[in-house]
């Protein structure tokens, strides 16, 4: 919808009984406002609604309907694929909304859906508890959570999406409701991996458990040319590791940190990283195999705050790079995968795009396929090629060879890809379907019941059944 054709009166009044601020493409605070973490997005909103509280998003979802226009909703702003903006619509941006709340006696927190992991760690790490949130701080708990939410507690505790105790919503038509296991059950249902296609969530209440204040981490490097021996040697080790040991395997570059060593710096290699949500000592023996297999060049693996781990690779995703992710759920890895995904990671047109395979299972595992949205329970790895670079010139380089290696890694996977690392193709694809799985029929008739004009529909989307 071109934004000139909303009525101006209609517009003036949204601003008058609207508690936050509204902006739009003639305010000077237009382009700031409409910027994500991910600088390959650039799109043009008719209006950002920047909500002060609940009652903003309601009018909001209002104003949007009377209008009809679609809407993109803004948690954290950090989705790689720039769902939190849209072009011709409305923008409802709840960074604001970042209050927290901790009761550490039912080990639970309340966090709005403008908090970022950095703030839901800081408010608990001091009651020794903690959440299964992501790998970067900076990330929006909104939007991970309900595209599942793979982080390094996963396999002790599951995903973030299994951690969720209840939401409070606005719907589409305007309607503020409570969503949990005895409230809106589908609803409930849906929101644990389904995506952001429901409506606006306000705020989560999220099941808190023992760690920290230390962890034992991994961080080992090895020559980029012992990556097939290494990555083997992971898989063994993976198919005894207790549920405490999450752990990943990837091929990178080391950055270009002032903390590591400056010869060092840009050198193509294999890794490991990982945590481990148990007693540090005990972690420091699980992971010693990982770390001992012969011709390391670096290993960073210690004992450190729960808070620091967190935040350890905030520096190399920084706001504002660009990004392109794909991903791919994997029942095994062969000896043939191992083979492929060698040979073709070492073709990386940029050292700096990450090849990384996370071992999932566990608490993941031992959860029904079918008690949430969240499907792909059984795969006991994620690869995901994780593209950032800053020059513009080089995207649609690295954006086809990320493609490519996609393709040439599907064979090996079941099929499915990880909602919140789908690229950003603009293709009428089944990825959703494939994903999902039997539970996308389910998803398509509550998305129906809650949403049947598809207003939202900026985010992974399913479309209404009776479309």
């Amino acid at each position: 919808m071109d934004p000139r054709i909303i009525n101006t009166d209609k517009l003036t009044t949204f601003q008058q009984t609207f508690k936050g601020t509204v902006i739009s493409p003639s305010d000077p605070k237009y382009d700031q406002a409409r910027k994500v973490w991910n600088h390959m997005i650039d799109r043009r909103p008719a209006i950002i609604a920047q909500c002060s509280g609940t009652q903003d998003v309601v009018r909001a979802v209002q104003f949007a309907r009377e209008n009809d226009l679609p809407v993109a909703v803004r948690g954290g702003g950090h989705n790689v694929a720039g769902y939190a903006v849209c072009d011709e619509g409305m923008v409802i941006d709840m960074s604001y909304l970042r209050d927290i709340a901790v009761n550490p006696e039912k080990q639970t927190v309340r966090a709005g859906a403008g908090a970022r992991w950095a703030d839901v760690d800081r408010a608990t790490q001091p009651h020794g508890l903690a959440t299964p949130g992501g790998e970067v701080s900076e990330t929006g708990i909104a939007g991970l959570t309900l595209g599942g939410g793979v982080g390094y507690l996963r396999r002790k505790y599951g995903l973030s999406c299994d951690n969720l105790l209840s939401v409070d919503m606005v719907t589409e038509d305007g309607l503020e409701i409570k969503a949990n296991e005895n409230e809106n059950a589908d609803l409930f249902w849906a929101l644990r991996g389904g995506g952001g296609n429901f409506g606006v969530v306000t705020a989560f209440e999220y099941r808190l458990h023992p760690v920290g204040p230390d962890v034992m981490t991994l961080n080992t490097f090895y020559p980029i040319e012992e990556a097939g021996r290494v990555l083997s040697a992971w898989r063994t080790f993976t198919r005894s590791a207790p549920d405490e040991a999450t752990s990943a395997f990837a091929i990178w570059q080391i950055p270009e940190d002032p903390e590591l060593p400056a010869a060092l710096h840009g050198k193509s290699v294999c890794l490991f990283d990982g945590m481990y949500a148990g007693p540090t000592k005990a972690g420091e023996e699980v992971f010693r195999p990982l770390r001992e297999l012969g011709g390391a060049i670096l290993d960073l693996s210690g004992q450190v705050p729960y808070l620091d781990a967190q935040r350890a690779f905030d520096g190399f995703f920084p706001d504002g790079g660009l990004y392109y992710w794909k991903s791919l759920f994997m029942d095994t890895i062969s000896d043939s995968a191992i083979e492929t995904l060698v040979d073709g990671a070492s073709g990386r047109p940029n050292p700096a795009i990450l090849v990384i395979i996370r071992h999932l299972g566990g608490a993941i595992s031992r959860t029904s396929s079918e008690a949430t949205a969240f499907s792909n329970r059984q795969a006991e790895f994620m690869l995901s090629i994780d593209g950032g670079w800053t020059d513009p010139n080089e995207s649609e380089r690295n954006i086809e060879w990320i493609r490519q290696f996609w393709r040439t890694m599907r064979p090996f996977s079941n099929g499915g890809v990880y909602l919140n690392f789908p690229g950003f193709d603009d293709l009428q694809d089944n990825r959703w379907q494939t994903s999902h799985g039997t539970n996308y029929d389910r998803l398509a008739r509550i998305k129906f019941k809650y949403d049947p004009s598809n207003r939202f529909r900026f985010n992974q989307n399913i479309m209404p059944a009776s479309l």
